[in-house]
């Protein structure tokens, strides 16, 4: 059965990760994803992420962080935007997370960014997930 929601299928493998406590999730790797990955790393949200390839796959190792060495950053990832439902917001309508505590990651035509950068910069575009 084909994969219809790779990044579904990433923010999940994060998730289950997280609630095992592992140090580094590996996962398929595609340009969007990287830049989903870039977008948490700046945010804080996670350690690294390194591109890597294994046995002519590339692949992404995106390194979990913690606080204190238990407590994960990421206490919550939902999908918004689906491939059955895709959600635009124009940038007056930008959702704020957690009342500021957490990011909405949209992709815009100016690339994967945060609600708060495209809001700054006066841009919408597809909601992609909510982070907090």
């Amino acid at each position: 059965m084909a994969m219809t929601d790779p990044l579904a299928d990433m923010l999940t493998r994060i998730r289950n990760a997280l609630r095992r406590r592992h140090a580094e999730v590996r996962l398929p790797a595609s340009k969007l994803k990287a830049e989903l990955a870039r977008v948490l790393l700046q945010e804080g949200f996670i350690e690294a992420v390194e591109p890597l390839a294994e046995g002519g796959h590339p692949l992404l190792r995106v390194q979990l962080r913690y606080e204190e060495g238990e407590v994960p950053m990421i206490t919550g990832l939902r999908r918004i935007s689906k491939p059955g439902h895709r959600v635009y917001a124009r940038h007056t309508r930008i959702p704020s997370i957690m009342r500021g505590m957490g990011v909405a990651i949209l992709s815009t035509p100016k690339g994967v960014m945060t609600g708060a950068e495209a809001r700054k910069q006066g841009i919408g575009g597809e909601v992609l997930c909510h982070v907090w």
